[in-house]
């Protein structure tokens, strides 16, 4: 086969994501792509997968990719005439305790809005559906009838098939070199000569990060990705298991016990047993080099690290002691730092993207697909699939990050992510100025972009263990503390340290007029700051930034921490010639001092005018450091951000603490944003949802002459109405907040899901913000909230504010 000269898009690599990919493309016509792998196809990773097939994730994005992508293995076989051995053979997963229960009742209930059923199960139950294990010592579990395995070679050349029918390239025995850009394209070097592409794709599995090298010239950065080393065995053949599939016509059903840490299924009429071991081992270890083929080989075995494992899941099957070990595969495995893919535009890089770091690229492989092609074909997605952007991570993600963070994930795989805990590896990677007066004053700290922030300021002889944090609960140590900061903020003056706002400029003769025509509705005066919403094509809410404006064409962008890498690429994106854009995240840093003291405080430490209004800024010193003064608070109370240089931030909060203000966290924070209705970034705000579905109306100017993205769809939602809107919701008051997409439900029925909630100390009320079908938000209106299992009665508020509605306190 003769290798084509030019393509629409070229990816590299041929495991079940990169051919996934292609045929998802082909499919939905884009046919002139090209698929390069340098070996036969599932060289890699793909080829010694377990093959297991779970519907079940925590995190509700993946769980949608895995739901579309084991829909689409279903029926593939047909649709492109390849047999495919495809087993639906359900799973169950066992649970120890209560805690493990209530997250298989939070994702059993995710897993309704997407129309599939879980069932929450007894010890007893759990038996019948696996009749050869012991579970005297279980709380329950979970049964998933549609889950399964599959052949990853078998699937992913089916898909290959599809694509190729479709018009799609595969090179096979083709490596790529190396990458060049030349008039705005990409060339795609390879030893049987150049492809010159629109896009580019990195799909190379366990050599991604090596791939991501060749893109650091054109703006790309170290690919924050760790090969570990997977291990699992395959058992000689058992007779009872045999036996029972004869009589029953059916594999016996996968097992997953997830507090110890491995998963359990049949194969053939073996046992297939694959630990998740805490004394996990890196694929290379420091020193070695990968290899440049490593195509269709594993690694030495090193059964003694999964012992533990073993001698356990024999405890729980006595069956899989009975018969000697008949294979094991110990094989490479990407890891992202958090144990999630990463798919979506390539950081920093036009037109390049990436699909890789799969932990569980079988499952996810269908799915991933889809997202990935309508990334390329559309830039954007069905369904916001920010958790696993590769933007997620920025420049503190090194490779001491990445490998630690990787151990962390795979050795708690199947952990319980619980609300206020904080995972501790590779931590303290970007620091405050004042970070070690914070910890001295008691501060419990959370990771924020890798920005350490307060969540919560700590007392002599409060719990701060991490097993304190591990519970579904709102209670713990914490509770009197936040109450408390959250009273010093409404009755005094609070300050909390922002660092890690991500902050751009834009300037440049043209600035404000090009914004406008980005943007949904209008920009401030100049001396003044408003919020700006950034739509995409289809009307929904892309970002959110706090916009300063300085001159008619001179303006700072603040957005939040996580979406630093994001917002800076919606902004430079385009970008004409003669408009000038940086960031200075790291040069300048903010605090938020609120409450009704806050204008007694400034005072006596600054020469700023404080008669300006709310929506101003302005100029000031303090301590002798320059400022920027701006009128705003995210708490509803009188206050200011105060921005200085990073370099001055320390001098200005010793000033600020020494006039009188009392430290609070982010979890006091986020309790009062709640009480105010101001809304979260991906929680509140995602591309879920449309701006006039999050009520966000008076952000949108349809009638501005601007032709901003999303107009024309904005202006067809408004002519014919939404069918969903966002709405304050007071709950009854339990042991429990609502998590991110708990099920809400009007006389029986789902209505809608909950975006984010607290317990607002001020109203004394728990609160949840709820997207919810547009006959559910009549004020008044009784609902449910179904949380970890319980329904609890819920209210619709008639206003989405419910502390200081006409915002007195925050004009005063």
């Amino acid at each position: 086969m003769s290798l084509p000269s030019t393509a629409r898009v070229v990816i590299i690599g041929g495991g079940v994501i990169g051919v996934s990919t292609l045929y998802h493309l082909a499919k939905a016509g884009w046919s002139d792509c090209v698929l390069l792998e340098k070996n036969e196809l599932t060289a890699g990773s793909t080829w010694h997968a377990a093959g297991n097939c779970p519907n079940f994730a925590a995190n509700y994005s993946v769980m949608n990719m895995q739901r579309y992508g084991l829909a689409l293995y279903r029926d593939l076989a047909d649709e492109v005439d390849y047999p495919i051995n495809y087993h639906l053979t359900g799973a169950v997963r066992l649970a120890h305790t209560h805690n493990r229960m209530m997250e298989f009742e939070r994702v059993k209930g995710m897993a309704a809005h997407m129309g599939l059923e879980m069932d929450m199960c007894t010890p007893e139950e759990l038996q019948a559906h696996f009749p050869f294990m012991e579970t005297h010592d279980l709380e329950g579990g979970l049964w998933d009838p549609l889950d399964g395995d599959i052949d990853p070679s078998q699937v992913t050349q089916a898909l290959a098939k599809g694509a190729r029918a479709l018009g799609a390239t595969i090179a096979r025995f083709t490596p790529a070199t190396g990458v060049s850009r030349d008039n705005g394209e990409w060339v795609v070097h390879t030893e049987k000569g150049d492809i010159r592409c629109d896009y580019v794709v990195n799909c190379a599995g366990y050599y991604a990060a090596r791939v991501g090298e060749w893109f650091l010239p054109h703006g790309g950065r170290e690919v924050p990705l760790t090969v570990m080393s997977h291990q699992y065995f395959l058992t000689e053949a058992i007779p009872e298991i045999r036996a029972w599939t004869e009589e029953n016509g059916r594999k016996v059903p996968m097992l997953r016990d997830v507090d110890s840490s491995y998963y359990l299924r049949q194969d053939t009429y073996s046992l297939n047993l694959g630990p998740y071991e805490r004394n996990c081992q890196v694929g290379w270890a420091s020193g070695q080099e990968m290899p440049e083929d490593f195509s269709f080989q594993l690694y030495p075995d090193d059964l003694d690290r999964l012992e533990w494992y073993i001698m356990d899941a024999m405890e729980r099957v006595p069956l899989l002691g009975t018969q000697g070990v008949q294979r094991n595969i110990n094989g490479p495995i990407p890891y992202a730092p958090d144990g999630l893919p990463m798919v979506g535009p390539m950081p920093g890089v036009p037109n390049a993207f990436e699909g890789h770091s799969f932990t569980f690229g079988i499952a996810q492989g269908g799915g991933a697909g889809k997202v990935l092609s309508e990334w390329i074909m559309h830039g954007q997605t069905e369904w916001d699939m920010w958790s696993i952007d590769p933007r997620r991570f920025t420049d503190h993600a090194d490779h001491d990050f990445s490998m630690k963070k990787a151990k962390e994930t795979y050795g708690h795989e199947y952990a319980m992510h619980f609300p206020h805990h904080e995972w501790p590896a590779a931590r303290d990677k970007k620091l405050s100025p004042n970070h070690e007066r914070l910890i001295a004053d008691g501060a419990q700290m959370g990771a924020y972009n890798g920005w350490e922030r307060a969540n919560w300021f700590a007392k002599d002889g409060d719990d701060t263990s991490e097993e304190v944090t591990h519970t579904w609960n709102r209670t713990g140590p914490w509770t009197p503390r936040v109450r408390e900061e959250v009273e010093a903020v409404h009755d005094g003056v609070g300050v909390i340290d922002m660092c890690g706002f991500s902050r751009f400029t834009l300037s440049g003769e043209g600035a404000a007029e090009w914004l406008r025509g980005r943007i949904t509705g209008a920009l401030p005066k100049i001396g003044r700051m408003n919020l700006i919403y950034f739509a995409t094509p289809t009307g929904r809410v892309l970002t959110e930034m706090s916009c300063m404006r300085h001159d008619e064409d001179n303006f700072t962008l603040m957005t939040a921490a996580l979406a630093q890498w994001h917002d800076f690429e919606i902004l430079s994106r385009n970008l004409p010639d003669g408009l000038h854009l940086s960031d200075h995240t790291k040069a300048v840093t903010v605090m938020l001092v609120s409450g009704p003291k806050s204008r007694d405080l400034f005072a006596q430490i600054s020469d700023a005018d404080l008669s300006l209004g709310w929506l101003t800024h302005q100029s000031a010193l303090i301590a002798g450091k320059s400022v920027t003064l701006a009128r705003v608070s995210f708490v509803g109370e009188l206050g200011w951000e105060v921005h200085c240089a990073t370099e001055d931030a320390a001098e200005v909060y010793k000033a600020i603490r020494m006039a009188g203000a009392t430290p609070f966290g982010m979890y006091a924070l986020n309790s009062m944003r709640i009480e105010k209705g101001y809304l979260t970034w991906k929680g509140d705000l995602s591309t879920d949802y449309s701006f006039l579905e999050t009520g966000l109306d008076r952000f949108v100017k349809l009638d501005k002459p601007q032709d901003f993205p999303g107009k024309a769809a904005l202006q067809a939602q408004a002519q014919t109405g939404v069918s969903k809107r966002l709405v304050t919701l007071t709950v009854e008051t339990a042991e429990r907040d609502a998590p991110y997409m708990a099920a809400v439900f009007k006389d029986g029925q789902r209505v809608g899901e909950v975006t984010s909630s607290a317990y607002g100390y001020r109203v004394e009320k728990a609160i949840a913000l709820a997207m919810l079908d547009i006959e559910a938000t009549a004020a008044g209106t009784e609902l449910e909230i179904e949380v970890y299992g319980t329904r609890l009665k819920a209210v619709v508020e008639a206003n989405a504010t419910l502390w200081d509605a006409e915002n007195a306190r925050l004009r005063a």
